[in-house]
């Protein structure tokens, strides 16, 4: 009889929303294969999940290394139905200065990185007409925000990829979902000196998510208020745009 456990691959696992993400899918029944370049953490988490989490240590940047590992773990674990992409950086603008290397940095593992994996994963499920794929981005996403306009730039690209290939891959039986956190308690958010209001833990956050992903919704974000006010601020004429965003900068800099 084939078995039925339902396997998934969770990458950016060695910390934070991924490292969480992956103790919640293992909790809700499934046979997760994590991945990160933190060889130490993944064994950690590993030994936390007590059996179903298994590591696959991998350097996203690697299109090479990527492709190796994701053959290795469907030898390993067999197909995997849920690929949940929660690797990313962030690095913070100084205002004023415009680093293009910082950019480089940036859209290396929020935007090729998750590509690499994206590409990988599809390259199996798009034959088997079967899968789902999660884009873990971001609320600052939605609109440029002052100190966080690199960071914001990459994960709208993700927002806008996912969009994009959502009704494509529908057609061929693949799901698609793109995540779009607000702040969460993380060792990236740690090192922020500036308010993060509405801010949530990694525990709270990989429930929402695990839960959205569980009833197939394209787009999976919070908190709402936080949402709401993005969204909003999106949708504002200009000239009131930049006036918010202007009283932004001047609280940040205190």
């Amino acid at each position: 009889m084939e078995d039925r456990q339902k396997r998934a691959w969770v990458v950016g696992a060695s910390s934070g929303i991924g490292a969480a993400v992956a103790l919640k899918l293992a909790d809700a029944g499934y046979l997760v294969a994590a991945s990160a370049r933190n060889e130490k953490a993944l064994d950690l988490l590993a030994t936390e999940a007590g059996g179903p989490v298994q590591a696959f240590p991998v350097d996203i940047l690697d299109r090479d290394a990527v492709e190796r590992t994701f053959g290795e773990i469907e030898e390993t674990m067999g197909p995997v139905d849920l690929a949940v992409f929660a690797a990313g950086i962030y690095l913070r603008d100084e205002p004023g200065r415009f680093d293009a290397e910082l950019v480089s940095k940036t859209f290396g593992v929020n935007l090729m990185g998750t590509s690499h994996c994206l590409e990988a994963v599809l390259a199996k499920m798009v034959p088997r007409r079967s899968g789902h794929v999660a884009i873990i981005a971001s609320v600052s996403g939605y609109a440029g925000l002052p100190g966080g306009g690199v960071y914001g730039a990459s994960k709208s690209a993700l927002i806008t990829l996912a969009e994009a290939i959502y009704p494509e891959l529908k057609e061929k039986g693949i799901a698609v979902s793109v995540i779009n956190p607000g702040f969460v308690r993380t060792p990236l958010t740690a090192r922020n000196d500036f308010p993060m209001p509405f801010m949530i833990s990694a525990e709270d956050a990989a429930e929402r998510i695990v839960r959205g992903l569980q009833s197939m919704r394209f787009e999976i974000a919070f908190p709402k208020r936080m949402v709401f006010l993005l969204k909003l601020l999106r949708l504002l004429p200009y000239p009131l745009f930049f006036a918010v965003t202007k009283k932004m900068l001047r609280a940040d800099r205190g």
